[in-house]
């Protein structure tokens, strides 16, 4: 199962790549963490880093991708907004203001609800029914 990661924002394309480089430190998720670009408009330099296309096989590649979001959104500073949207449209959004405040073990069943959702979804990719991310 792969999951797209969208920022929303001017700075939408610097979120992404932090987000990219931090996910990378993972031993679990190494080569699982793809940068899907667009070309550049007329008149600008570089295509423009559009989506994070992050490869969710085992177990342990979910529980780092959770883990690593979550602490990630923890260390930004402003208005930071992120979606996660999984191959059968179901998604999460999440912004730096829910979580930079929150007590370690608020963010420990943030993690853990984020990595149940996305195992159940895992699991349910091949069969019918799979249900919406609340």
């Amino acid at each position: 199962m792969d999951a797209a990661v969208i920022a929303k924002g001017p700075d939408a394309g610097d979120q992404l790549r932090s987000l990219r480089e931090w996910l990378t430190d993972a031993p679990e998720l190494r080569g699982r963490v793809g940068a899907v670009e667009r070309p550049p408009q007329p008149g600008t330099l570089g295509p423009v880093l559009e989506t994070l296309a992050v490869a969710l096989g085992p177990a342990g590649a979910v529980t780092a991708f959770a883990t690593g979001l979550v602490a990630w959104l923890r260390t930004r500073r402003g208005d930071v907004h992120i979606k996660v949207t999984l191959p059968d449209r179901s998604s999460l959004e999440l912004t730096a203001e829910r979580v930079s405040g929150l007590d370690a073990g608020t963010v420990q069943q943030q993690v853990k609800d984020l990595a149940d959702l996305l195992n159940r979804q895992q699991g349910e990719a091949d069969g019918p029914g799979a249900r919406e991310l609340p």
